[in-house]
């Protein structure tokens, strides 16, 4: 699989972990399935909210801005495109400094952890590294 790909599949997987904490916050969901930490702690917490939005409809947005890009980078027209690879690489790295931030605020200043926050920002991260895969072999003139 090239790593567009699995970009888009990291991506796809995000989003059905942040529109499920997006239908929570919105009251669509009563309660939270969370097997480890205190998800209910942290999304009912203030920072649960970020410029007037829940913080997990901004990650399902990003979610989908970054599956659009990597779906478009495997198509004829796109995959030779190093511009998307630049901006899959900053969209993905804004948003992993983004998680470290609200992960710091959930060990430090919450004092809750969230399984399925934990969950986005190792999928983040994830994206983050094929980006920089995508890119390095944009940049080398090697395909993948």
């Amino acid at each position: 699989m090239r790593p567009r790909q699995v970009i888009a599949v990291l991506a796809l997987t995000g989003a059905f972990v942040a529109l499920y904490l997006t239908l929570y916050k919105m009251g669509v969901i009563g309660e939270l399935s969370c097997s480890v930490g205190e998800c209910e702690t942290v999304n009912t917490s203030r920072w649960a909210t970020f410029l007037g939005g829940p913080v997990a409809a901004w990650g399902l947005a990003t979610y989908v801005m970054i599956l659009t890009l990597a779906a478009f980078g495997v198509s004829e027209r796109g995959e030779g495109s190093r511009k998307i690879s630049w901006a899959l690489v900053a969209i993905t790295g804004w948003s992993v400094l983004f998680s470290a931030w609200l992960t710091y605020l959930e060990l430090f200043v919450i004092h809750a952890i969230c399984i399925w926050c934990v969950t986005s920002a190792c999928i983040m991260l994830g994206m983050f590294v094929t980006s920089l895969v995508d890119l390095r072999g944009r940049i080398g003139g090697i395909e993948e």
